[in-house]
């Protein structure tokens, strides 16, 4: 397992956590995230008594969740036969942010036609929190994240929201990387300025357009830095 995992366990897991979802689950989206955030990274082996112990559950619900991040992708057969985290390749990464660039544009969209008047007021105080997080890398990705799925949550649209809930996997294997380098994480506070003022506006179009432009400038980001300096997950044969 990857030093960080070791160095920054997961929650102990709480009881209270198995009257909302299974602990299967809560495994999944565990592993999930920290894959997402970077605590494990591409190519790093998962072992399920490792998982077991950090989480504080049995291995059979850890058993469970493996074979369903195995069977999304995420992760994959290593050498020895052992489950290691997907890598993508330049290519993989394209398609998945041509996929989130629609999703997320059509969920702005969405959302400056159905929003409420507190959904739109949740999302200035999750900016506000994201703008004043800086140097937190954790807090950030909490944060980024929840931005996200408040927008997702205020377009109204429960088959938009199904087909963002299947892709949102695979969208871990993007990481959240590329708001480390400086001048992304100051665009990216005014390019989310500038969706919630879409939305705010009322402008479907407008917003879209804005979030689209987010998402492509989170790509640009990407692969203009340095091969290897951003994304472990990134096969060096295609980080060019």
């Amino acid at each position: 397992m990857v030093e960080g995992f070791e160095a920054r366990p997961f929650d102990i897991f709480d009881p209270s956590v198995s009257r909302t979802r299974s602990r299967a689950d809560f495994v999944y989206e565990t592993l999930r995230d920290a894959i997402s955030d970077g605590r494990i990274a591409g190519g790093e082996r998962v072992r399920e008594e490792e998982v077991a112990r950090n989480l504080g559950v049995s291995r059979t619900p850890v058993r469970q969740a493996l074979q369903r991040l195995q069977q999304r992708g995420i992760l994959i057969l290593g050498p020895g036969r052992g489950l290691v985290v997907a890598q993508l390749g330049h290519e993989q990464i394209v398609e998945l942010y041509a996929m989130r660039e629609i999703l997320e544009g059509s969920a702005a969209r969405f959302a400056a036609m159905h929003a409420t008047a507190a959904e739109i007021a949740t999302l200035y105080q999750l900016q506000e929190q994201l703008r004043t997080a800086e140097g937190d890398d954790m807090l950030h990705i909490t944060l980024n994240r929840r931005f996200h799925q408040a927008i997702y949550e205020a377009a109204h649209n429960r088959y938009l929201m199904q087909t963002l809930e299947s892709l949102h996997d695979s969208f871990a294997l993007l990481r959240s990387s590329t708001f480390r380098l400086p001048h992304r994480q100051r665009n990216s506070d005014e390019e989310r300025h500038r969706i919630i003022a879409a939305i705010e506006k009322r402008d479907p179009e407008l917003a879209e357009r804005e979030a689209r432009e987010h998402i492509l400038q989170a790509q640009r980001t990407r692969f203009e830095s340095p091969a290897g300096n951003l994304d472990p997950g990134v096969t060096a044969s295609n980080s060019s």
